[in-house]
């Protein structure tokens, strides 16, 4: 039998650029499930995403996901893509092996932990404040750089990363510090400054954005400060989740991370494309 793909619908071009489309998948010209390509919103359009695959119940354990992914890839190549990625949530099984299968990889994966109702203390010899102005002007045109260049490091290319940066922070801060929603904390250790925390919302609950201990500073715990830092104001806020974005290959927060409670909803897998 032979699996292929049938465009649904008429390739999308949109006004930010990204492009689309919609594609039953078919044995033998039957279909049996369907698949959404696109081109990456927040990477540019070298970075191709598989949105949705659906294989209906009678063709699964065929290996009909397999053969509509690789041809998936083929579209992305046709659209000049280097880069094709897929979000997997931790519970979906099936769909990390069949990524794995393929040659995907990690790049990065969310986190989430439900908080109780007291804000946990600071360490002692630990106070926090909010940035200041200075900091914050300081913080982002260095961040912007930093920011880009974990980008360039996974893959994007380098164009693509600095346009990223540029376009996050302005969606994300166009207010700058005195964006709504927004709280940017500065964690001293016995008066001097040793790291920061940045707080905003995406979608529907409070995340870490940005959390950085003062590279002279680490390893002397003042991770774990930050962290519990962001808990306490998030509870004080009203929250009561806490959600971030770790990069794969970043050891220490990880463990940090899964020392605290936090606990993997989503993995953001890649595959180049040769």
């Amino acid at each position: 039998m032979t699996t292929t793909l049938r465009p649904t619908e008429p390739l999308q071009q949109h006004t930010d650029g990204t492009r689309s489309r919609r594609f039953q998948v078919c044995v033998n010209s039957r279909p049996a499930g369907e698949i959404h390509l696109d081109t990456s919103p927040f990477l540019g359009p070298s970075v191709a995403r598989v949105t949705e695959l659906r294989i209906d119940e009678p063709d699964r354990r065929r290996g009909r996901a397999t053969v509509a992914m690789l041809a998936a890839e083929e579209v992305a190549r046709s659209w000049g893509c280097r880069q094709v990625e897929l979000s997997v949530p931790a519970a979906n099984e099936a769909a990390s092996r069949l990524a794995d299968a393929l040659g995907y990889v990690l790049r990065n994966r969310g986190m989430r932990k439900l908080l109780g109702e007291e804000p946990p203390p600071l360490p002692a010899g630990s106070t926090a404040r909010p940035m200041t102005g200075a900091e914050f002007t300081a913080w982002q045109e260095a961040e912007r750089v930093r920011y880009a260049q974990e980008w360039i490091e996974r893959g994007v290319p380098e164009a693509d990363a600095h346009a990223k940066a540029r376009r996050d922070h302005v969606t994300i801060l166009p207010d700058g510090l005195a964006t709504e929603g927004v709280w940017f904390g500065v964690l001293e250790h016995e008066g001097t400054p040793v790291g920061h925390v940045w707080l905003g919302h995406r979608e529907d609950e409070r995340w870490i954005y940005d959390i950085q201990t003062d590279e002279a500073r680490r390893g002397q715990g003042h991770g774990r400060a930050l962290m519990l830092l962001a808990e306490a104001r998030t509870i004080t806020e009203g929250g009561r989740a806490l959600g971030l974005n770790v990069f794969a290959g970043n050891t220490p927060a990880e463990r940090l991370y899964e020392s605290l409670g936090y606990g993997t909803t989503y993995r953001t897998l890649t595959k180049a494309l040769l």
